[in-house]
């Protein structure tokens, strides 16, 4: 019997991918089984995976829709490939951050705050009203007048109330800002000297003006001789009609304006020195009126079994998953069973210990990663492409075999499951290993090795010479020069920790997801006087970031231009006085078409250099500005060490950039374009400048190939022979064994961690067993 040809189409066929750094590789790929790509960081691995294949799958399940609907809908450009064949539909479940938005809360990206709306305007008492009553993004709202009806009919409506259960008093956010006054305002100048320290309000701009010309109040005289009338009307008047600058304007009192303006947006989406500034005038406290809950009494009064919604929301989601299993009214069975699938879903994927008050924008990367693969856990759908980014990432060695058997469970639904991925335990998984490489940037982009993992183990590539490679104990531990003492932390599921770290050595923090490790860190820690931390918060980079304009390069580069030439350092910026008039500094020309494909083409005046003609005849060198930025940092570095070009600044800057492994990377390179693990080393890299005695590293293996993690153990040897302290918060077995101490959260997640169960060095965790993380890594060093 012949096989029919719809089952003959069993691979996914790629042809001349050129994709970012790509060397016009083609591959076939089996579908239906789990497929890991390797390779160092910046190999390739995204740009075939997500910048190839899932980008395509998108694009093309968008062109099925009506050309009216993909007017509304992003213009994804097709990815750069000859032929791509055997295409499913991709699900792309990668590491990028849920949204920071202060609303946005793990109940809300999840709809589980939807269901348990719905639920407690059902089963809730005293009942108060419909779904809306119980959210914290809508007020209640009363209204009187005339209403018009749809068809011109009027009616007379007397105080009508739309019911919502947002706090008045937080709008719905949980906290309050108090400000600092005097981080805001310097009494001893008047306005026209400055008085106003918030940064964008200088004493002859705009923002300024209009308190100036407000006639409110002497622009001459200092702060602190005016009146209580006028110290109002600068600082807390309401809004008003004035006229400044011959045009009417509305005036806000100074406080309120920055409400508005800048307080009432998230903190991490500001500029560095706004968020700076933010840091230090407003001091964010719990909001008295609703406790933090973020809902008003109405809201809080209603109960089901005892508990309020902000109750449960508050509670660690396995709890929360007990509780409801007591709720058993027929007429919200279905209500409840979908809750409970999502909730054991939580409890599944490893993140049981989160409750679903916690804000979004406070997530780690894997934890968002596992939070968006939650609604698709049970999902009926097969023959699906499922596309993971690293998803081990921030998961403890024990986490590590649960998110396999999830891997492998999408898998044997008859799906298609491609993961990036470092770790050996999941490689060690896959029925079908590519190995991209060899180096990185522009020494990768091309296929080293595809087939078993028992080839890629006798292949002799860099993966498969690391495969079974393990760290050593170290024979000997540094001792330590002194103590910092943590006493009694109670952030989040601590429960009272007394610990004392050591200094002069590397320490390393670990645990379970979810026991605590960062809340004792980042809450007790980091802060502190010449505490330098290096986080996992992305990068903030668009296509004109780099580099060298986000790490500082770029400023003594420009100087020394401008040196050398007698001419201004601004000629030497494409987002200033440099920049090509054409493409206004882009180096490309963007042409949209409607609802078809926006076209990307090189700007032909500046050939996609970004700058004037003229600009690119002035030299440093022998080298124009563009060709600088088109270098390698190793060969930047050894321009800017000696001769004509030396710049001491910028070759120190650099020297930092080729320690953290990153000596391949164009300064010029868009940070939109640069993998995971090469963003988190550029910030590495910026922070070792800091002044500072402690480094506190929050996972530095993320997206780190098992041959760099040799090199960054190097570097954190450097830091400490240096004479800083390094506490690193980390789950990789050989910084474990590379540490000098050890200190072990645990013994569970939530409110079954929060206690130290090990400190020492390695060898007495190993010799002791008697945590999850000492038997691990008794395991990993083959003892």
């Amino acid at each position: 019997m012949t096989t029919p040809v719809a089952d003959s189409h069993d691979l996914i066929r790629v042809q001349g991918a050129r994709e970012n750094n790509l060397k016009d590789i083609s591959i076939e790929l089996p579908k239906r089984r789990l497929t890991v790509f390797t390779g160092v960081s910046g190999s390739g691995k995204s740009s075939l995976v997500f910048g190839t294949i899932a980008a395509e799958s998108r694009r093309l399940i968008d062109e099925t829709y009506s050309t009216f609907v993909q007017g509304f809908m992003p213009n994804l450009p097709r990815p750069e490939v000859d032929v791509l064949e055997g295409l499913t539909t991709a699900i792309v479940v990668d590491q990028e951050r849920l949204g920071a938005n202060p609303r946005s809360t793990l109940g809300t990206v999840t709809d589980a705050n939807a269901m348990l709306r719905s639920l407690f305007s059902r089963l809730g008492e005293p009942s108060i009203g419909g779904p809306t009553a119980f959210s914290f993004n809508i007020p209640t709202t009363r209204a009187s007048g005339v209403m018009t009806g749809p068809n011109g009919e009027k009616k007379i409506v007397k105080d009508a109330v739309y019911l919502g259960g947002m706090c008045a008093d937080c709008e719905g956010r949980g906290t309050v800002s108090d400000l600092d006054l005097s981080v805001i305002v310097d009494e001893s100048r008047s306005l026209r000297e400055g008085a106003i320290l918030v940064p964008g309000y200088t004493a002859d701009g705009w923002m300024v003006a209009t308190f100036i010309e407000s006639g409110f109040f002497d622009p001459d005289k200092p702060i602190r001789d005016y009146s209580e009338k006028e110290r109002h009307d600068l600082l807390h008047k309401q809004t008003t009609k004035i006229r400044a600058k011959g045009i009417n304007v509305s005036y806000d009192g100074l406080v309120p304006k920055l409400r508005k303006s800048i307080l009432s947006k998230d903190v991490d989406s500001l500029q560095p020195h706004i968020r700076a500034f933010v840091e230090r005038a407003a001091v964010f406290k719990t909001c008295p009126a609703c406790d933090g809950t973020r809902l008003n009494d109405a809201a809080r009064s209603s109960r089901i079994q005892g508990l309020s919604i902000a109750d449960v929301c508050a509670m660690q989601v396995t709890d929360a998953a007990e509780w409801l299993r007591g709720v058993s009214d027929a007429s919200v069975a279905p209500l409840v069973a979908g809750l409970l699938h999502l909730f054991d879903s939580f409890v599944e994927i490893g993140l049981g210990y989160l409750s679903l008050d916690r804000p979004s924008g406070t997530l780690s990367g894997g934890e968002a990663q596992r939070t968006k693969m939650v609604r698709h856990l049970g999902s009926a759908l097969t023959d699906v492409t499922y596309v993971f980014d690293e998803p081990t990432v921030g998961l403890h060695p024990h986490d590590i075999q649960r998110m396999n058997k999830l891997l492998v469970e999408l898998r044997d639904k008859g799906n298609t499951v491609l993961v990036v991925e470092h770790k050996p335990e999941t490689i060690a998984i896959a029925d079908h290993v590519v190995d991209l490489g060899p180096g990185a940037g522009t020494g990768g982009g091309t296929i080293c090795f595809e087939g078993t993992v028992e080839g890629l183990r006798a292949s002799g590539t860099l993966t498969g010479r690391h495969l079974d490679h393990r760290a050593t104990l170290k024979p000997s531990a540094r001792p330590a020069s002194g103590r910092l003492e943590i006493r009694g932390a109670s952030a989040h599921n601590l429960q009272d920790v007394d610990v004392d770290i050591p200094l002069g050595v590397l320490c390393v923090v670990t645990g379970v997801a979810g026991s605590g490790k960062s809340s004792l860190i980042h809450g007790s820690v980091a802060g502190r006087d010449g505490v330098v931390t290096v986080d996992q918060g992305a990068i903030k980079g668009s296509r004109r970031s780099n580099p060298a304009t986000y790490t500082g390069l770029l400023e003594p580069i420009r100087k020394a231009f401008a040196k050398a030439n007698g001419v201004k350092p601004a000629l030497f910026s494409a987002n200033s006085e440099g920049a090509c008039p054409t493409c206004k500094g882009a180096g490309v020309i963007v042409t949209e078409l409607g609802f078809m494909d926006t076209v990307s083409t090189p700007c032909e005046d500046c050939g996609g250099k970004r700058f004037q003609a003229a600009v690119l005849e002035l030299r440093l060198g022998g080298l124009n500005i563009a060709e600088v930025l088109d270098l390698p940092v190793t060969e930047a570095r050894a321009l800017f060490s000696e001769g004509e070009a030396r710049t001491p600044a910028a070759a120190a800057v650099l020297a930092r950039l080729e320690d953290v492994g990153l000596g391949y990377l164009r300064l010029g390179q868009p940070l939109n374009t640069l993998s995971g693990g090469e963003r988190q080393r550029i910030k590495l890299a910026t922070h070792m400048a800091a002044d500072g005695g402690v480094y506190v590293l929050d996972e530095p293996t993320s997206g780190l190939h098992l041959a760099d993690v040799d090199n960054l153990l190097a570097l954190l040897d450097r830091l400490v022979d240096a004479g800083k302290s390094v506490i690193v918060i980390e789950h990789h077995q050989a910084v474990m064994a590379h540490a000098d101490w050890i200190i072990d959260l645990g013994p569970g997640a939530g409110h079954d961690g929060g206690r130290v169960v090990f400190e020492g060095t390695p060898a007495e965790l190993v010799e002791a067993r008697s945590t999850l993380t000492g038997q691990h890594l008794a395991d990993y060093v083959g003892l």
